[in-house]
């Protein structure tokens, strides 16, 4: 399976994705950052396709094609959300429907959505984590593939809390995406 990364900040779950010798074919960023730098870093090609509007007139279908193109010109059978900013829209699910799988810090279906750490704190949960799952048009909704459990101490911030799910988060995530390259597949039993 050919392998796409789709990236927006500090690149941590790439640069684990890359240790650890998973075949990223391209990394497609939709800001500057540091994956690209990680992507370059590891000789993996990188394409930035900017977003550069975040308001009402933002074409989320239009921008999805951009990214929709990237990915068939590079072949990608499978497409790994690693922190990325921007909610894709039908196109990506027309053409990779159950092929794209995504990392959540928190427990799904617990606090969906961008928030989801500070909302774990502000809700006084004891214990929070992380979710791979298959991302859908449905933010955060697809079927669970992988969870990882993280205790909320006493005095956790939204940093530090958060920094404790990656260091869960980034292991989970790799070894998930390893299992479906041995399998050939995302979901058991499909093909």
């Amino acid at each position: 399976m050919r392998l796409a990364v789709l990236a927006s900040g500090s690149g941590t779950i790439l640069e684990s994705m890359i240790a650890e010798g998973l075949p990223v074919e391209v990394v497609v960023t939709d800001r500057r950052c540091r994956a690209q730098t990680v992507a370059t870093n590891g000789d993996v090609p990188e394409v930035l396709i900017e977003r550069l509007t975040y308001g009402d007139d933002f074409d989320r279908d239009g921008f999805t094609q951009q990214v929709v193109d990237v990915l068939l010109d590079h072949r990608i059978d499978l497409v790994v959300m690693a922190g990325y900013g921007t909610i894709l829209g039908q196109p990506l699910y027309d053409h990779f429907a159950g092929q794209v799988v995504n990392t959540h810090p928190a427990l799904l279906p617990a606090f969906k959505g961008w928030h989801a750490v500070p909302a774990a704190l502000e809700a006084g949960v004891e214990v929070t984590g992380c979710t791979v799952h298959v991302a859908t048009l449905a933010v955060d909704d697809g079927p669970i593939l992988a969870q990882a459990e993280v205790p909320v101490l006493d005095g956790d911030t939204e940093e530090s809390l958060h920094e404790r799910i990656k260091a869960v988060e980034r292991p989970l995530y790799v070894q998930t995406i390893k299992d479906i390259l041995e399998r050939g597949t995302v979901l058991e039993g499909t093909s």
